[in-house]
């Protein structure tokens, strides 16, 4: 926490997001931080062969960073090693990016989501481990959603009726579960049974049809709060397999 300067903060536990270049040789660099959510920094000569720096700015490894500033932009002063060391290889390793792709683009900048930084480092560490990828980012897409305040009901309807588990719904984003009429033509959102919503809410992802019908949930619920720029890594886990 600060030592000495109100506004610098030591050794904090956080993940690199993403980097790009900043004037001729430094970087600006995309954290999450457990305590701070969000935050960006510049790394001051960075780019630099020499670099101590350089080297630890890797996505996906458990770090410590030390920054001081007032500005959104803040100065990186150090780096260590938090951790033991993750790999993700192949397909596991495009999971990654698409999820920070995703933090980059919902995480407002500097609003602590400690609990949302915890369950991050736990599925890099499942997608490491290369088991079941697709539920794996279902289970992240869902948490990232509930843990920024959108409200995802899975139980009820949206008259706060129990979902059926053979009745069929009409999810609409900030709306939900509605039972499918003749009128429902007219609305938006993705048609699926109520099992799928009360599989999801159990974080049961077993059944061939609450794996397709969750993904197609999740990628349109995705798309409601993104708004109109899509998601690159996306489209290439799309092109890899249909994640």
């Amino acid at each position: 926490m600060a030592v000495g300067n109100a506004h610098r903060q030591d050794n904090q536990a956080v993940y690199v997001l993403h980097t790009y270049p900043f004037k001729e040789t430094s970087l600006v660099v995309e954290l999450f931080a457990q305590q701070f959510g969000r935050v960006a920094t510049t790394a001051k000569g960075a780019r630099r062969p020499r670099s101590a720096m350089r080297g630890m700015l890797q996505s996906f490894q458990p770090l410590l960073a030390t920054w001081s500033g007032k500005q959104e932009l803040k100065t990186m002063h150090g780096l260590e090693w938090g951790g033991g060391l993750l790999l993700l290889q192949g397909e596991a390793l495009m999971c990654g990016f698409y999820l920070n792709e995703l933090l980059l683009r919902l995480l407002p900048r500097e609003d602590p989501h400690e609990a949302l930084f915890e369950y991050y480092s736990t599925t890099l560490k499942t997608l490491a481990a290369g088991h079941d990828l697709a539920t794996t980012l279902r289970r992240f897409e869902l948490k990232l959603l509930q843990e920024l305040g959108y409200a995802i009901p899975l139980t009820q309807d949206e008259n706060e009726a129990a979902i059926l588990s053979e009745q069929l719904y009409r999810y609409e984003a900030e709306v939900g579960a509605a039972v499918v009429s003749k009128a429902d033509r007219a609305r938006n959102g993705v048609q699926l049974l109520g099992k799928t919503l009360l599989d999801m809410a159990a974080d049961d992802y077993s059944q061939p049809q609450t794996q397709q019908q969750s993904k197609q949930l999740m990628r349109y619920l995705l798309g409601h709060y993104l708004g109109d720029q899509p998601l690159h890594t996306r489209q290439l886990l799309i092109d890899l397999q249909d994640f």
